[in-house]
């Protein structure tokens, strides 16, 4: 085989050209500052915002949904002078579940199940970010998203409440239950969709999945109450509130925090409210391990 007359035989034919790139000279942020965006990321995700206009859609009509009914009971307790709010504080988020149950239905697996279908998710652990920081922000995420939906309609009746001249030492009491109750059921409500969502790449079926789960639950817990109360066995119709993550954290709230239950039958003593509490921690650390194992197991 003959060589080309201008390179001679065994000599390198490759060449490197300086094609203008720079080093990189900044600051290296690390893994926290990763962290803090992807939870800033996951946040406005969770209400559309850096994506398609249709996105936006239904996390805001659905805060809307919240926090409408929130001003339009301030604006009737000033306007008639009522002597207290006709909604409480920490009933708020209860009467209006299904709202919440649409809302982390319809954000959870946004924010989980397109990083598993389009194969992002092994980008971010290419950078100084471990599984355990990706859950984190990703879980912190959604909870401040649920938060800021329950939360806002609740300082709304309580904006009410202050214009329509009720005491302030009772209505603030009332009001940073209302808020504690609000941080709870988001911290676990996240927990579920996320951990449904991440069981599927399938946005849809998330969807479909966490609704139809929370859905189920309520409907089973009210069944069970009412059978309870239908025989007279009062202490299984209070601990019938463990089957659904709304009545869980009402206990929690009539239990420790001393707020008023929504439950016809409420759950009342020490244990009852140990239990409840005992019980959300519980769902709360089992979601971050299963999210946890998902994610380990997805990228193994």
């Amino acid at each position: 085989m003959t060589q080309p007359a201008n390179q001679s035989a065994g000599q390198p034919t490759g060449a490197i050209h300086d094609i203008g790139y720079r080093h990189y000279d900044g600051p290296r942020l690390g893994a926290a500052y990763i962290r803090r965006s992807l939870f800033l990321d996951t946040l406005r995700g969770t209400y559309g915002l850096g994506r398609s206009g249709k996105s936006k859609v239904m996390p805001f009509l659905l805060l809307a949904v919240m926090v409408f009914p929130a001003v339009t009971i301030g604006i009737v307790t000033g306007y008639f002078r009522l002597p207290s709010l006709p909604l409480g504080y920490t009933e708020y988020v209860f009467s209006f579940q299904v709202a919440v149950t649409i809302f982390l239905g319809s954000q959870a697996p946004a924010a989980m199940s397109r990083d598993l279908r389009f194969r992002v998710a092994p980008l971010y652990f290419s950078r100084p970010l471990s599984r355990q920081q990706y859950v984190q922000a990703k879980y912190a995420g959604m909870a401040a998203g649920l938060f800021i939906l329950m939360a806002l309609p609740v300082t709304m009746l309580f904006a009410g409440a202050m214009l329509a001249e009720l005491p302030l030492d009772l209505q603030l009491k009332d009001y940073l239950r209302g808020m504690i109750g609000a941080a709870i059921s988001a911290v676990v409500l996240a927990g579920i969709g996320l951990t449904i969502a991440a069981m599927t790449p399938r946005r849809g079926l998330g969807v479909a999945a966490i609704v139809g789960a929370l859905l189920v639950l309520s409907g089973i817990q009210a069944t069970v109450r009412a059978l309870a109360e239908e025989f007279g066995n009062d202490t299984f119709a209070g601990y019938a509130g463990l089957l659904s993550p709304f009545t869980l954290v009402d206990g929690v709230m009539a239990g420790p925090f001393g707020a008023e239950s929504v439950m016809a039958t409420a759950p009342e003593g020490v244990l009852m409210g140990a239990v409840f509490s005992a019980v959300t921690v519980l769902i709360v650390v089992g979601c971050y391990a299963a999210l946890l194992a998902r994610y380990r197991k997805a990228l193994a």
